[in-house]
């Protein structure tokens, strides 16, 4: 159902939110991932090929990079993400991160925007795996939320009237508790452009 739910939302249906378990709910922001939103030029401009676009969406970033001459692949659950990205000129496979992934040990960048860091609710074991699929020297892009905001894990759902998908777990990291996820990780950039916080981290 969350993959139903979510493809749904990438079809144009306009009521797919996602609820807390306090039942609190919100729109699931899916117009933001189809085309380039403010502070996405610092994080293109930052990355280095080949990269590797961890739930890449609809791929507006793995787009955005191809358009700029760098090889990248975009990776995402949803084959209509996919299928959206490849239809818009971009490299998509549909891939968990934490299964296969082919190049695994070459990519000079790994993007985790739009808070992809908080894939699986354990952003620790996301890091520790996404250092695997790095090239030696190569670096993580994360966006974060602002320093001095809580990091929290929290368990969501995707909802549509009256059906509702599986509970999953969500992260939230700030960017003063990125730095302590994974030892060997350092925080070599941070910055803040149109009210979003993102982090380079390299080891």
């Amino acid at each position: 159902m969350i993959g139903e739910l979510y493809a749904q939302a990438l079809r144009g249906h306009d009521g797919v939110e996602i609820e807390d378990a306090a039942g609190a709910r919100r729109p699931l922001p899916v117009d933001d991932w189809r085309t380039l939103q403010p502070g996405d030029a610092g994080l293109l401009d930052r990355c280095a090929g080949p990269v590797l676009d961890v739930g890449s969406g609809p791929g507006r970033l793995t787009v955005a990079l191809t358009a700029r001459g760098l090889l990248a692949l975009g990776i995402d659950i949803a084959p209509h993400a996919v299928a959206l990205t490849v239809a818009a000129g971009g490299l998509a496979l549909c891939r968990d991160v934490f299964d296969q992934v082919p190049g695994a040990g070459c990519y000079a960048t790994v993007l985790l925007a739009d808070g992809n860091i908080g894939i699986g609710g354990d952003p620790a074991a996301l890091l520790h795996r996404v250092c695997g699929l790095l090239a030696p020297g190569g670096r993580v892009l994360a966006e974060v939320t602002a320093p001095g905001t809580a990091s929290r894990v929290e368990r969501v759902r995707l909802r549509a009237e009256d059906r509702a998908g599986e509970w999953f777990s969500w992260a939230t990291v700030s960017a003063d508790d990125v730095a302590t996820l994974v030892p060997w990780l350092r925080v070599t950039d941070r910055w803040e452009e149109a009210g979003r916080w993102f982090v380079a981290l390299r080891y």
